[in-house]
């Protein structure tokens, strides 16, 4: 089987799909032009976030047999049409999960405590105690919506904080267990203190978060997103921010992303987002809450675990 992979990933990958028999034809420098030119001489394809897979060249790949996606979300491919003309498609989010749940953690840290408003006082010689006194996560109500890998890992690092967890998922249900409570939509807008989302981008969940949704909250709350940043409207999530509906936000994800989430402040500046960048109660990270070292390797790992595993041996 014949592999062509045309994003940079972690030589686990190559390794581990070699000794299984497999032949990889390593290409990240390749040209959209060149993939569409070259892809029906492949059985495999593996792509990251840069690459995006639409009918036109699924139309091209004769003997594809497999996308594979290093990475968690697949809305740079056409899956449902992959999958009509009998190509499985791959991803890896058991290879980011713990990255991205020990982030979001993180984001949360920093704005109970304004810990980076007040590193930056400090670095300037301001002490000021008062100003930047805290809230704690005890006793608060955690609302994740959507509990696949990376809800279940928020979940799961958040049971030494002795706070209540509960979540929602339109496709899973009978999930609770010791650290999370499963509950409904209501629920969820009910008690939330802190909303955490981890869904995929789809025509579903494509400004999820917008007033409508953000006023059916009882609370006013925070808001995490390390999943996509079109799940959320930014400029109705600033307006919430102004009025404080919204007490916080944690965004490591952004609607002005491009599809390779770089070049962001390239051209002008979206006023949503200058705001953003200005407020002292939001935390901002450029789509990194997955992207550790370790994940690095895992999510290759695991995309090649899952290849062999269907496919077997050659």
């Amino acid at each position: 089987m014949k592999i062509l992979i045309v994003d940079k990933i972690h030589d686990i990958l190559i390794e581990k799909l070699s000794n299984a028999g497999y032949f990889c034809d390593y290409k990240p420098k390749i040209t959209a032009l060149e993939i569409e030119e070259n892809i029906s001489l492949y059985h495999g394809l593996i792509i990251r976030s840069k690459t995006k897979i639409t009918k036109h060249i699924i139309d091209k790949a004769f003997s594809l047999k497999f996308i594979g996606r290093v990475g968690a979300g697949l809305e740079n491919i056409d899956v449902a049409y992959a999958e009509s003309k009998g190509i499985v498609c791959f991803n890896s989010p058991e290879g980011n999960r713990d990255a991205v749940g020990e982030q979001a953690v993180g984001m949360l840290l920093m704005l109970a405590n304004n810990l980076y408003n007040a590193h930056k006082q400090v670095c300037n010689g301001i002490w000021q105690r008062e100003q930047n006194r805290g809230w704690e996560i005890k006793e608060k109500t955690v609302g994740i919506i959507g509990f696949g890998n990376m809800g279940s890992a928020f979940a799961q690092r958040l049971m030494g904080f002795d706070c209540r967890i509960i979540a929602y998922d339109k496709y899973k249900t009978g999930f609770s267990n010791k650290y999370v409570s499963e509950c409904t939509m209501n629920e969820i807008f009910n008690e939330t203190d802190i909303l955490s989302l981890h869904v995929p981008l789809t025509s579903e969940t494509n400004y999820l978060v917008n007033n409508e949704y953000i006023n059916k909250f009882h609370k006013n709350i925070v808001v995490i997103n390390t999943s996509r940043g079109q799940v959320v409207n930014t400029a109705e999530l600033v307006e919430n921010l102004k009025t404080g509906k919204i007490k916080g936000a944690a965004l490591d994800v952004l609607e002005y992303e491009s599809i390779t989430f770089e070049n962001l402040f390239s051209s002008d500046i979206p006023e949503p987002l200058r705001f953003l960048a200005q407020s002292n109660n939001v935390v901002l990270s450029p789509h990194i809450a997955g992207w550790t070292h370790e994940s690095n390797m895992k999510l290759s790992a695991v995309i090649a675990d899952k290849i062999v595993e269907h496919f077997g041996n050659k």
